[in-house]
């Protein structure tokens, strides 16, 4: 499968050499002239590599790679802009960028580093997302709107499931064979409170409305 890079570049002419030069290396690529879109997209999608200009329309490129940490977001992300003091790095490498590039640039050694970020942080710890959640699988963290929600191993393992398989509806046996496995003590309702507490830990006003019941059938993520 080809690495999903998005690129956030203010400047039309950059975007599309930076657009040009990754797809021949092979990349899937989606570049944005500002980044409104991008928190959205990297919640829906697995993205490999986040390419940040600093000089962009409402918001300095810093501040929203800050709060993308804040929210759980691990993407590896690289500045390129024109800001190119020490005191910039400094602030770039700070906020979470995982490296730090400067304009102008040699597309060859932009390309190389490219290659060693994601070659770097490959092995970084897996993640699934799905809108504002974000899970951590290795540390078993979940966090929403960036904010850390503490649930059981049994709430994380049904949440992941329900991820893993968003828009799909999973009937109470399969989420009974997957998620408690083997376990002999469970009744006929065990899948439905266990779906309710989860949904009471994670849309506790009710107003994000991520699970949805199936009558008759099961739930589904959506």
């Amino acid at each position: 499968m080809k690495e999903f890079i998005v690129v956030v570049e203010d400047e039309l002419d950059i975007l599309e050499l930076i657009e040009y030069s990754l797809k021949k290396e092979g990349y899937d690529v989606e570049g944005f002239l500002e980044p409104s879109r991008v928190e959205e997209l990297l919640s829906g999608e697995h993205v490999d590599l986040l390419i940040m200009d600093r000089n962009l329309p409402h918001i300095e490129g810093v501040e929203f790679v800050k709060n993308l940490r804040k929210k759980g977001f691990q993407t590896p992300i690289i500045f390129l802009t024109a800001k190119v003091e020490d005191s910039h790095k400094i602030e770039g490498l700070e906020a979470g960028a995982d490296d730090y590039i400067t304009k102008p640039f040699n597309v060859n050694e932009f390309l190389l580093r490219v290659k060693a970020v994601i070659r770097r942080t490959s092995n970084k710890k897996e993640t699934l997302q799905h809108k504002d959640i974000v899970i951590i699988i290795d540390s078993q963290q979940v966090f929403i709107g960036g904010k850390e929600v503490a649930l059981t191993k049994l709430e994380f393992n049904l949440l992941c499931e329900l991820i893993k398989n968003k828009n799909i509806v999973l009937s109470r046996d399969a989420l009974l064979s997957t998620v408690w496995r083997d376990e002999e003590m469970y009744q006929d309702r065990t899948v439905d409170v266990a779906v309710k507490r989860l949904k009471e830990k994670i849309d506790p006003d009710k107003s994000k409305n991520y699970i949805n019941s199936v009558r008759g059938v099961g739930y589904k993520l959506c």
